[in-house]
């Protein structure tokens, strides 16, 4: 079982496509699974950060806090402008443009974490920096969606917040409560638990772009081109902030990671109960899932290489 639990996580990138291709096949299949469904996933995600997190892993905001404060303020400053630009630069139609909006004003990914560790960056720093950006979120992304998208569409800042704790922070508190109470429960369970974030992010791809195959088959072409741009861009002026700070190669690589991969999940989960009335606004988080797992490989296999 535990083998199997490898592989899953090994090739979650290609899981992931896999499932993106079968449900623009067979939408129909996914289409029965409310939407609303991805919320109870995205739980599972993060419940499982909270069981894998240690609140030593946040000692780097007290020992080394210009670090997390630099890789924070590029990760709500490049991405969300970046977003913002390419969405005016393609001119999408506002419910598009929303969604690439949402991706860019969400935390860093968990995944980010296991790209570092391959690329040989800084981990303790992309753990600092998406334990914290994730506890900003509740605050952040609602107020930045709103600053960004807010004349074209009605946000609703109190209800996206009172989500993201529901459905990011309050998991996670509860895994760290889990942690503390039955930590050699816990210790079993860590062998398993990226198996199973994997599967559930695979399942929230599938779900979204099953609910809109045929708008995405339609007009997908740009979309995939603007969110391929988007996480492109984040790694590379991440890694360009850290070497104009003159940052270590580690921190370097850490911060471009931490700023290119974002909680595309979440940005889904949140246009889905947020903005039903634009549903194109879930698609650029399904296409964010799928793609950053592609370009974060490529980029610790890139950064691996320079090492040698």
């Amino acid at each position: 079982m535990k083998t199997l639990c490898h592989y899953i996580s090994e090739y979650m990138g290609m899981l992931v496509l896999a499932a993106a291709l079968l449900a623009l096949a067979f939408p129909s299949v996914l289409q029965q699974v409310p939407t609303t469904f991805i919320n109870y996933l995205l739980g599972v995600v993060m419940f499982g950060m909270g069981l894998t997190l240690n609140l030593k892993d946040f000692k780097i905001v007290f020992s080394r806090p210009k670090d997390v404060i630099v890789g924070c303020l590029a990760q709500f400053t490049i991405m969300p402008l970046l977003a913002w630009g390419l969405a005016n630069v393609f001119q999408l139609d506002e419910a598009l443009a929303l969604g690439v909006v949402l991706v860019g004003c969400c935390p860093g990914g968990t995944s980010s974490n296991v790209i570092t560790y391959l690329a040989k960056g800084d981990l303790a720093l992309s753990v600092g920096m998406t334990g914290v950006s994730t506890l900003l979120a509740p605050l952040l992304t609602p107020l930045l969606t709103w600053a960004l998208a807010g004349k074209s569409v009605d946000v609703d800042v109190a209800g996206m917040l009172l989500s993201i704790l529901w459905v990011v922070i309050l998991p996670i508190v509860v895994g760290l409560t889990v942690k503390g109470l039955w930590p050699k429960f816990t210790e079993k369970a860590v062998d398993y638990l990226p198996a199973i974030s994997s599967m559930a992010i695979v399942m929230i791809v599938a779900i979204v772009i099953g609910a809109n195959a045929h708008k995405l088959l339609a007009g997908g072409l740009v979309i995939v081109i603007v969110v391929m741009l988007h996480n492109i861009c984040g790694l590379s002026l991440g890694y360009l902030i850290g070497r104009l700070l003159g940052l270590s190669e580690p921190k370097k690589r850490a911060i471009s990671i931490e700023v290119g991969m974002q909680n595309s999940g979440l940005a889904s989960s949140l246009a889905a109960l947020h903005f039903a009335a634009y549903p194109l606004a879930t698609i650029p988080g399904a296409i964010f899932s799928v793609w950053h797992n592609f370009s974060g490989a490529m980029v610790a296999r890139l950064y691996t290489f320079k090492t040698k």
